[in-house]
C-alpha cells in the first residue's frame, strides 16, 4: 500500500526514512522495488535530466510531466514533487494555484518549497487547501545566487539562529517534513530534536530522521564533482562507458549482431525474390 504522512512521522526518532530522487517511470519503478520509502522528483532535474547549469530555469510544466511519470512508477513509495523557482515567490496565491496543479495532474502526495520565515505563508495556505507540505531550509539551491554559491549554512551563530527560526516558522505554518541541506551535523541534530516534523538530510549529519540523495550522484553517473556528503554505492559512469565503446566497436567490426540475434527467412522465398520477371 502506498505509504502516508502518518507512516513517515510514525518513524520520527525510531527507524530512519530512505529517500531518492527520481525523474522517470523504470526509475521510479525500481526505487519503489527496493523499498526507499520516499522518492523526490526535484528541480535537480534541470541539472542531471535537462543539463542547465542550475535548477532556475526548471518550469511547473517540467515538473508535472516528470512527476506523472513517477507517480505512474511508484506503487508504495510517498511522492514529493519540487515546485520550481517562481512558483510561489510571487504571491500566496499563484503558490497555492502552482501546488493545486502540481498535486491534481501528477497524483503525488505532498510539494516541496525552498524557504524559511519568509515563505511560511505560502506553506501555510497550501495545507490549508488540503496539500501536504515539505519545506527546505539551509542550503536552498534556488536562491545560490543570493547566498554567494553552494555554501554550507549555518556555521556562524546568525545563521545558526535563522535556520531554527525557519525550522519553527515552517513547523507552525504546517510543514510535515522539512529537508535541511548542507547543515552542520551538530546544527541539525539541534532541529531534529526540537521539531515534532521529520527532518531529512542532505549534507546534514546522522541525526536526521531521514536522508535524501540525487540518484545520479550516488549511482556515481558522473566523473565530474560530487559534493563531499554524496556517498557513491555504484560506478555507473564508467560501466556505461564501457558499454557504449565496446557497442561501438562491434558496430564497426560487424560482431554485433550475432548470428543468434538476427532472424531467418526460407530460402525458397529468397528464391522467388530473384526470379526474373515475367516478360509482358
Amino acid at each position: 500500500m502506498k505509504k502516508s504522512i502518518f507512516d513517515l512521522l510514525d518513524r520520527k526518532g525510531t527507524l530512519p526514512v530512505s529517500m531518492l530522487t527520481a525523474y522517470d517511470y523504470h526509475t521510479a519503478q525500481t526505487i519503489d522495488e527496493a523499498g526507499i520509502d520516499m522518492i523526490l522528483v526535484g528541480d535537480s532535474l534541470g541539472n542531471v535530466m535537462l543539463g542547465y547549469e542550475n535548477t532556475l530555469a526548471v518550469t511547473v510544466e517540467d515538473m508535472i510531466h516528470h512527476g506523472k511519470a513517477v507517480c505512474r512508477g511508484a506503487k508504495q513509495a510517498f511522492v514529493v514533487i519540487d515546485m520550481p523557482f517562481m512558483s510561489y515567490q510571487a504571491s500566496v496565491e499563484e503558490a497555492v494555484r502552482n501546488a493545486g496543479r502540481i498535486m491534481k495532474e501528477t497524483n503525488c502526495q505532498a510539494v516541496k518549497l525552498e524557504g524559511g520565515v519568509e515563505y511560511a505563508d505560502r506553506i501555510r495556505a497550501i495545507v490549508q487547501a488540503g496539500i501536504p507540505v515539505v519545506a527546505h531550509i539551509g542550503l536552498t539551491p534556488q536562491s545560490f545566487n543570493a547566498l554567494g554559491g553552494y555554501k554550507v549554512q549555518g556555521k556562524s551563530l546568525k545563521q545558526a539562529q535563522k535556520l531554527l527560526a525557519d525550522a519553527k516558522a515552517v513547523e507552525e505554518a504546517g510543514a510535515f517534513a522539512i529537508t535541511l541541506e548542507c547543515v552542520p551535523e551538530a546544527l541539525a541534530k539541534l532541529i531534529t530534536e526540537q521539531s515534532n516534523a521529520l527532518t531529512i538530510g542532505i549534507g546534514a549529519g546522522k541525526y536526521c530522521d531521514g536522508q535524501v540523495l540525487v540518484y545520479q550522484d550516488m549511482l556515481g553517473f558522473t566523473d565530474g564533482f560530487t559534493p563531499k556528503f554524496v556517498k557513491k554505492y555504484a560506478d555507473l559512469h564508467s560501466v556505461m562507458l564501457e558499454a557504449f565503446k565496446q557497442y561501438k566497436q562491434e558496430c564497426e567490426d560487424r560482431t554485433f549482431p550475432e548470428d543468434n540475434r538476427t532472424y531467418a527467412i526460407r530460402e525458397e522465398v529468397l528464391q522467388e525474390l530473384f526470379q526474373p520477371e515475367l516478360a509482358y
